[in-house]
């Protein structure tokens, strides 16, 4: 679990790191290099969740050393199958990283929500729906990795 005691907000108490694949964690159906390593460390204190599309029928090789669960959505428009599976594990236990339109629904919904302007770009609803944006996949995970570079964000 992580806990992020952020002054002016509610305690979190995250069980749980759900990310979009493509434009994410991944590029053109390839995961960018340094996120396998950071996800795997994340996973030793919470639950790691990757929902696709699979745009590029990729994912469960790319994945495949990730300790992590890959679910591939079965609606041609995931935005609302993305919303429905953070509400099952727990909106409030939920971290969500995401770039695009369809991350958006769940970016809302998350106790933490993080856009990631990397080099497919970000839908400008989600970085309007994000609690943080960051340039990079690795740096939005190193904030979860160091968690008052988080406090400091998002202090109020």
């Amino acid at each position: 679990m992580i806990v992020l005691d952020i002054p002016g907000r509610e305690k979190l108490f995250l069980k749980n790191i759900v990310l979009d694949f493509n434009g994410t964690i991944a590029l053109d159906g390839n995961l960018i290099p340094g996120v396998q390593e950071r996800l795997n460390s994340l996973a030793d204190s919470v639950a790691i969740y990757i929902l696709t599309a699979d745009t590029f029928g990729t994912v469960l090789s790319a994945c495949s050393s990730i300790n992590g669960k890959v679910i591939v959505l079965k609606e041609t428009i995931g935005s609302g199958e993305k919303l429905k599976f953070i509400q099952m594990l727990g909106a409030q236990e939920t971290a969500v990283i995401g770039n695009g339109a369809n991350d958006v629904l769940m970016l809302e919904e998350a106790a933490l929500g993080i856009t990631v302007t990397g080099p497919e770009g970000s839908s400008v609803k989600a970085l309007m729906a994000a609690d943080v944006a960051v340039k990079d996949i690795n740096d939005g995970l190193s904030l979860l990795l160091s968690p008052n570079r988080l406090v400091a964000t998002l202090r109020r």
